[in-house]
């Protein structure tokens, strides 16, 4: 991938990478905000912008294989899906049964909750000696 060519550019693309981090940071404890998508946006920027970053992002001993495997379509292991989707749906119940009081806004959480669940679900699958 070709980096920024501009000064302005590399600092722009440099500055959304971490905003994108801080977002996907928000998005581990908020039930529907995603991470995955918040630091492949993140280390897309660096990508173009930051050699230094981006390779501190893909090599971080918490996301960077999950990153990595999913920026290249390999999949994500079972036990990764595993996590996920409990995570996902704990967080889910939790917000729509106590902390929503409108019917509709916690039929809507589950409707989201149940398209996350089937996206992440389709994703391929990695053999455990593959993370």
């Amino acid at each position: 991938m070709k980096h920024a060519q501009s000064k302005t550019a590399r600092i722009a693309l440099t500055s959304l990478g971490f905003l994108f981090v801080a977002i996907g940071t928000v998005g581990l404890f908020v039930p529907v905000l995603p991470t995955t998508v918040w630091l492949l946006l993140a280390a897309g920027c660096w990508m173009r912008s930051s050699k230094r970053f981006y390779r501190r992002l893909t090599e971080n001993r918490v996301f960077g294989s999950y990153i990595r495997n999913y920026r290249e379509k390999r999949g994500i292991t079972a036990r990764h899906k595993a996590l996920t989707l409990t995570l996902l749906w704990a967080g889910i119940t939790v917000s729509a049964l106590i902390l929503v009081s409108r019917l509709w806004l916690s039929l809507l959480l589950f409707a989201v909750g149940g398209g996350v669940s089937v996206h992440i679900l389709l994703i391929a699958t990695l053999p455990k000696d593959d993370e």
